[in-house]
């Protein structure tokens, strides 16, 4: 027989129900739990539901009060819907409909009505109806560095002039900006007319409403409508800076004049490194035709005869001239002029008809010689010292400024004076020009003040006021002189660098393009001149180089 198995002691049996009764305490802990947290659940379903049920009631009786107060606004009286009626129209009841409908708001349309709006509405309807649903949108990521203002550095070479102190060494954008306007408003001497906006829409307004029968006019005919104006426009002067003239070959010191040969393509320089040069006037290469030197003989001034054939030297300090025969090639000197007795043969002006040279001697005496034979014909005298001579175009008068500011008026064949008048504000003169249409005289004072008169004014009054005083030089006026169409006068100095201006003579104003700004290359400019037809204009320096500016108003040469 198996032995039987031995019982639990006392100990183990304790412990055993001592864990039972532990569970049976946990278990009554819960369901008393329990039961507490149901009627909470209950409780919070309940306030739930009956704030929906609340919500719903007062909708409805929002839905009525509104409801009832359109029906009392669509109720008036059969005398005020006749009164109505005569005074709008029939058409008052379709648009109260629609007001009561929107004051009624958005109706929810079934999916059925939704689809057949869409396909009985215009596209156009639809997309401006869209359009104007839609809200303005945000932009979807803003870059802060465009919103910073950004410093430019003033110190570069571009940018120095502009600064009106040492501590402007830095700029913001906006006020760079506004410091150009500033310097481009003062060049144009104000803000221009197309400049201006309102202006612009105005002009644009009233073409469009005045012109119209001539639009229609212009779009019926054919022919050519960007053709060139005949006259030279004001302000900006159109210009192309070529080679200088005399690239191939420049003077070794000052150059002492320029000038366009009369009837051919040609251009002379002289200097004084004694030599006299010619050029073929191209644009391009201005290749060089031919030079001459003369030994020991600084140029002063040098001259085209009227046909061409025949160049005219003088130098700084001798009694003879020389005259270069371009025909035969030979340089013949002119020792001694009989009659004519000056220490210097320094400044003279050939007549435009080729018959007289005008040598201008010490003391205020003018020498008259032929162009033939280059002997004197006779003499004049003005009060005081004659620093320029002018003829005018008939070669019938000779206009003579005095260092007083005075000037005389000589006729050619009898050699009197016919009128003396002064010059307005001048005390000591300079230059005198006259235009090739006789119609201007153009005086230059030590002020650097050219007075620009007119020649019936000349003749006949003492004390003639100007059409225009030119103030643009601060210094002495050295040089003036006249396009071959009246259309531009040029001024210069020489006496400071880039010193010359183009003065539109319809208008009396100066071309604000010319000299070119912040670009130094004129220098001190010693003799101007325009090519026979106006296309080239060139300028002679001190350093040798006869510049040359292409006129693109004018197509000739």
């Amino acid at each position: 027989m198996q032995p039987a198995a031995p019982r639990p002691g006392p100990a183990v049996a304790g412990t055993a129900a001592v864990r039972k009764k532990k569970k049976v305490k946990k278990l009554g802990k819960t369901k008393k739990i329990v039961k507490r947290l149901q009627p909470c659940a209950e409780t919070t379903e309940q306030a739930a539901a009956e704030q929906q049920a609340a919500a719903e009631q007062q909708a409805a009786e929002e839905a009525a009060r509104r409801a009832r107060h359109l029906k009392a606004l669509s109720r008036t009286s059969g005398a005020e819907r006749e009164l109505e009626e005569l005074v709008f129209g029939d058409s008052l009841n379709a648009e109260e409909d629609e007001l009561l409908q929107r004051l009624a708001g958005p109706q929810r349309l079934k999916a059925t009505e939704r689809k057949s709006l869409r396909k009985d509405s215009s596209d156009s309807e639809v997309e401006n109806e869209a359009k104007s649903k839609f809200l303005s949108k945000k932009p979807a990521w803003v870059d802060e560095d465009d919103e910073a203002e950004e410093n430019v550095d003033m110190t570069h070479r571009y940018r120095r002039d502009f600064m009106k102190s040492d501590a402007e060494k830095t700029l913001t954008k906006k006020k760079l900006k506004r410091r150009l306007e500033e310097q481009f408003q003062r060049a144009m001497g104000g803000v221009p007319a197309w400049a201006e906006l309102g202006n612009r829409k105005k002009s644009k307004r009233t073409a469009s409403d005045s012109d119209s029968d001539e639009d229609d006019d212009l779009l019926c005919r054919t022919g050519n409508f960007i053709s060139n104006s005949e006259s030279l426009p004001r302000g900006i002067l159109k210009m192309s800076t070529c080679l200088p003239a005399n690239q191939e070959r420049f003077a070794n010191g000052k150059l002492a004049t320029v000038q366009f040969h009369p009837s051919a393509q040609v251009v002379m320089t002289a200097g004084r490194d004694r030599s006299v040069s010619l050029f073929q006037v191209d644009g391009i290469r201005n290749p060089k035709i031919q030079s001459i030197y003369l030994e020991s003989f600084p140029v002063y001034k040098a001259c085209f005869s009227v046909d061409g054939e025949q160049v005219i030297a003088t130098g700084t300090h001798h009694k003879m001239f020389f005259v270069y025969d371009m025909m035969s090639g030979s340089i013949i000197p002119m020792e001694k002029v009989r009659g004519v007795e000056e220490r210097f043969l320094r400044d003279f002006e050939i007549s435009p008809d080729g018959s007289f040279m005008l040598v201008t001697g010490t003391s205020g005496y003018l020498y008259l010689l032929s162009m033939k034979t280059k002997e004197l014909i006779s003499t004049m005298k003005v009060n005081g010292r004659c620093t320029a001579s002018a003829f005018t175009p008939d070669s019938s008068k000779i206009y003579s400024y005095s260092k007083e500011g005075e000037v005389f008026i000589w006729d050619v064949r009898s050699r009197k004076c016919l009128h003396k008048f002064e010059d307005e504000g001048s005390l000591e003169g300079k230059c005198i020009a006259v235009s090739k249409n006789n119609q201007y005289v153009a005086c230059g004072s030590a002020s650097g003040v050219v007075n620009l008169y007119t020649t019936d004014v000349c003749l006949k009054e003492k004390h003639p006021k100007p059409v225009k005083a030119i103030m643009n030089l601060v210094t002495s006026a050295t040089c003036v002189t006249f396009n071959p169409t009246t259309e531009i006068l040029a001024v210069a100095s020489c006496e400071t660098d880039e010193a010359v201006k183009l003065v539109h003579i319809p208008s009396y104003t100066v071309f604000s393009n010319f000299p070119v700004f912040r670009r130094k290359q004129i220098y001190l400019a010693q003799s101007m001149d325009f090519s026979p037809r106006s296309g080239f204009f060139s300028v002679a320096n001190n350093k040798g180089k006869a510049l040359l500016f292409r006129l693109k108003h004018y197509s000739d040469f």
